[in-house]
């Protein structure tokens, strides 16, 4: 789960990291009156739960009230990619003298949490990753062992030394104290790994990470984002969320893993292997889905009729692709589940349904839907007769 920055702010002030004073505000006199409190000049942002707030123009530094209101409003009524903007923070500005990159992930390349460190800061460090290696520190950290001082202190030497080669107006001479800059940095890495450890997040990023004229640090970003299987330990986390779609929510309820894509292509499947790979050929083929809904292991005619109706509940669903290897799933009771869903959906009517049963009671589910006959229904033999199939049908 994404975390919005001022919910991720309020975590790190928590935690005791150095933010800068504000408020969230969802209209433009409300944030024209967090201003007026904090004082001018202020930094006006979008608070929505993606990145290229910034590319997208959500994020603004205001000089007087009346530039307040009007960029609260304008921000307010914005999507950054695909995505409606849910407040602005509205926050003191900060005299930015030197920008960089600070983040704690969980790596899956490193097999755990790892610090990454550029010198950079606001930009795609994935980008500056694969351009200029050398500009990006990487330290993994030992789950159980955690966090070392001796690491926290390699990543603020590695900052120090970064800033110590950036000339800006707001500060055109090195830092004045560089040793007690390195101690505000190092605890700010240590104060990122509590939040990362304490929360299970699985990244926590600082972006930018900045250093004053005068050589303070504070956390000009807040991205947090918390690990959905343990937000049972953190109720007051999972209350910070957005509302779950009510199709997804309805799926979850009855034990089923429903996904809503971009695309036009439903696809239904039996455990999360057999789905990605699914989609994953569906993508090499030139075919997108809409959805997609895992039914997972042992699935009954009840939970395939519910996944069918889910799947064709959302919107300029055209083609259907059914992929089900039977373990402990029968072949037949999907073909009960598909049938019952078929006949008692209207929203099926018209569209074509492409179905590879293969595994346990694989011809028996053959069987059952030939002789019903539905003129939507075609059996097919493999996974790419599958997906060459319902690609045309997409694309028709």
């Amino acid at each position: 789960m994404d975390l919005l920055e001022h919910q991720g702010k309020a975590l790190f002030a928590a935690a005791g990291l150095p933010v800068p004073a504000g408020r969230p505000a969802g209209t433009g006199d409300a944030a024209a009156a967090v201003a007026e409190e904090l004082g001018l000049p202020v930094a006006v942002k979008a608070q929505v739960r993606t990145g290229g707030r910034g590319k997208a123009g959500g994020v603004r530094v205001c000089r007087t009230l009346d530039e307040v209101r009007a960029a609260a409003g304008e921000i307010l009524a914005m999507t950054v990619r695909g995505l409606a903007v849910e407040a602005v923070l509205v926050e003191r500005a900060v005299a930015i003298a030197h920008e960089a990159y600070l983040a704690v992930v969980l790596s899956r390349a490193h097999r755990g949490p790892l610090v990454v460190f550029a010198g950079e800061g606001g930009v795609d460090v994935e980008d500056l990753a694969r351009t200029r290696p050398e500009a990006v520190v990487r330290v993994p950290v030992d789950p159980l062992l955690g966090l070392c001082d001796y690491q926290a202190r390699d990543v603020a030497a590695a900052a120090v030394a970064a800033a110590a080669t950036s000339r800006t107006p707001a500060r055109p001479t090195p830092l004045v104290e560089p040793a007690a800059t390195a101690k505000r940095i190092a605890a700010v890495v240590h104060g990122l790994w509590r939040v990362y450890h304490d929360r299970d997040a699985t990244l926590v990023e600082v972006n930018p990470l900045v250093i004053t004229a005068d050589g303070d640090v504070v956390c000009l970003d807040a991205k947090v984002t918390i690990d959905d299987n343990a937000l049972w330990r953190h109720p007051d986390l999972a209350a910070l969320g957005p509302e779950p779609d009510p199709r997804e929510r309805r799926a979850r309820e009855a034990g089923l893993s429903y996904i809503v894509l971009d695309g036009d292509i439903g696809v239904i499947g039996n455990g999360a292997g057999l789905v990605m790979s699914t989609l994953d050929q569906l993508a090499a083929a030139g075919g997108r889905a809409a959805n997609f809904c895992d039914v997972g292991g042992g699935a009954s005619a009840a939970a395939v009729a519910l996944a069918l109706e889910l799947i064709l509940s959302g919107p300029g669903v055209r083609a259907i692709a059914v992929n089900i290897f039977g373990g402990i799933t029968r072949g037949e009771e999907v073909a009960r589940g598909l049938i019952e869903a078929l006949k008692t959906t209207p929203a099926a009517a018209g569209v074509p349904v492409y179905v590879r049963l293969a595994g346990t009671g694989a011809a028996e589910g053959r069987a059952l839907l030939a002789a019903e006959g539905l003129v939507n229904v075609r059996l097919v033999g493999d996974v790419a007769e599958l997906v060459r199939l319902v690609c045309a049908a997409e694309g028709a």
